[in-house]
């Protein structure tokens, strides 16, 4: 009889333990996964996050000309504040990259993509408030 109770008893215990234990780790999973991925930013945000720059006309290293305007989305309202102030030194930066560059060279998405990283990385150079996320080409013609 009494072996009966304690095992009685000790089969409770666990089937108790097994179950906090599972609580316990369903819960964790759930924090760690509302937290921990970083959401997308809505469009309007990201409007709200980005500077237009107007349309520049330059020569290129072929003696070639290119008519290019681009959208900079940056990650918060204070670095979009600062890239306004600093448009000056970001026509300066795109017009230095391009003037390195061939016709050949811009032409086609990897060419594009290449511009537009490395334009990202110098423009981020310069920032103190935030930093640039995405660089976008908004128009393109080249002559």
């Amino acid at each position: 009889m009494k072996n009966n109770k304690l095992v009685m008893i000790m089969i409770i215990m666990l089937v108790a333990i097994t179950l906090v234990g599972a609580v316990a780790v369903i819960v964790v999973k759930q924090l760690n996964n509302d937290g921990s991925g970083p959401k997308e930013p809505s469009i309007d945000e990201v409007l709200e996050a980005s500077v237009d720059v107007p349309q520049l006309t330059t020569n290129l290293a072929s003696n070639d000309f290119i008519r290019i305007s681009f959208k900079i989305q940056t990650d918060n309202k204070k670095a979009k504040e600062e890239l306004e102030k600093r448009d000056f030194q970001v026509k300066d930066i795109i017009i230095q990259e391009l003037s390195e560059m061939t016709a050949e060279d811009i032409q086609g998405k990897e060419g594009q993509m290449k511009l537009k990283e490395a334009l990202k990385g110098k423009i981020n150079g310069l920032m103190q408030k935030g930093k640039v996320e995405e660089v976008y080409i908004t128009e393109s013609l080249l002559q």
